[in-house]
């Protein structure tokens, strides 16, 4: 008398579990969640709503014709910020960085940057900036928080301590302009 439940003769197969919980070195917003053998063959074309470049040893062939104008020469890229839609944005900007570190805040959110290590948050990601100037030293601390409670520390050293609460200011500028509490 052999009565199995749910009898098939396939074993049940289920989406691979990935993250933080099976991989120490993934973190949402810094890193990308490493690649199981399935996802080997496929290239990726977007990354949270951005495309990923290409390596630099591959060519997109579709990058490689530049597109010419009436004259016949490449148009120069133009610089400054730029919106998706191609509009520049006016407002207050804070930037703030010394030999390791950065701190940039403007229209499209907030970007940290470690000596290699790169993080960008959009305005809608974020839950709270915290500021903290030490009692003694010259090491201004910029923390962002976001939703799912995990914060971003970065700490920038500044020449002197006046310029603490300059850089304050300043970024209180760009957060009354941009940042929205829910």
């Amino acid at each position: 008398m052999d009565q199995r439940i749910g009898s098939s003769s396939q074993p049940v197969k289920g989406e691979p579990v990935t993250g933080a919980g099976f991989d120490p070195a993934f973190i949402p917003g810094i890193t990308a969640q490493a690649a199981g053998p399935e996802a080997e063959d496929a290239k990726p074309t977007q990354q949270a709503g951005r495309p990923v470049p290409e390596p630099a040893g591959e060519p997109d062939p579709e990058a490689a014709a530049e597109p010419e104008d009436a004259s016949g020469e490449a148009p120069e890229p133009e610089s400054g910020p730029q919106e998706e839609s191609g509009a520049v944005k006016d407002g207050p900007v804070f930037e703030v960085s010394d030999r390791r570190a950065r701190f940039a805040a403007d229209h499209r959110g907030v970007r940290l940057s470690l000596d290699e290590e790169n993080c960008e948050f959009r305005w809608d990601e974020i839950a709270a900036v915290e500021t903290e100037s030490p009692r003694f030293g010259k090491r201004f601390t910029i923390t962002v928080h976001t939703p799912d409670r995990r914060w971003y520390p970065i700490e920038i050293e500044a020449a002197a301590r006046a310029r603490f609460k300059e850089w304050e200011s300043e970024l209180d500028a760009v957060l009354d302009a941009y940042f929205e509490e829910a």
